[in-house]
């Protein structure tokens, strides 16, 4: 009987994981890869569901994040979820300047909404929790509570850990440079239709 395994990845909590490392040249990559990477004998991935939120500004950002989807969505059995972005006005204390902030929000509700409806399907047996972000404790401790026999286990991206997220999960494993360097998508990516995904310069 197959072990079946659906991975929720947190693409932002992913994203400066990769960025504090200074990982550029892993930018490019396929996610789908990466989270087969992390399988045990006798698992099969049903289905990956990335969590992420489209960049406005500025616009070579986001014609790279654009690029980056569109090769996303270039997977079998990928799925993916948009969040928002809320900005505001920040004053600093000391000197008075103001100036705009953006806060990415809603990733963490939807991979609780799709994490908790995929346990009431049965629709997994693990669920790979790619994030480091503790807003997830209480979707998991519920999950775990309401499904004992389901197993979830929180998947660390580089230089970002949870002590809490580990807990409530009770397993815990990180994602390293061999798995990360071996996930890298080819130079270019074909879309369905035939057209050429060409890996952004910046990300070399």
């Amino acid at each position: 009987m197959q072990h079946r395994v659906i991975a929720y990845v947190d693409g932002y909590n992913l994203y400066y994981g990769l960025r504090s490392r200074g990982w550029k040249r892993y930018y490019w990559l396929n996610i789908q890869s990466m989270v087969a990477g992390l399988l045990k004998p006798g698992q099969v991935l049903q289905k990956t569901k990335y969590f992420t939120t489209i960049v406005k500004q500025p616009d070579d950002k986001r014609r790279r994040q654009t690029i980056f989807l569109e090769a996303l969505q270039s997977l079998r059995d990928f799925d993916i979820f948009y969040g928002h972005f809320l900005s505001g006005t920040v004053q600093c204390r000391h000197c008075g300047h103001a100036y705009r902030t953006h806060h990415e929000k809603m990733t963490d509700v939807n991979i609780s909404v799709e994490l908790m409806t995929d346990a009431f399907q049965d629709r997994f047996d693990t669920a790979l929790v790619v994030s480091a972000d503790s807003d997830l404790v209480g979707v998991v401790r519920a999950v775990t509570q309401l499904f004992p026999r389901k197993r979830l286990v929180a998947v660390f991206p580089p230089g970002r850990s949870s002590k809490a997220l580990g807990q409530a999960t009770g397993r815990a494993t990180y994602i390293g440079r061999d798995l990360l360097a071996k996930s890298v998508f080819p130079e270019t990516v074909a879309k369905p239709d035939g057209f050429l995904l060409r890996r952004p310069t910046e990300w070399r």
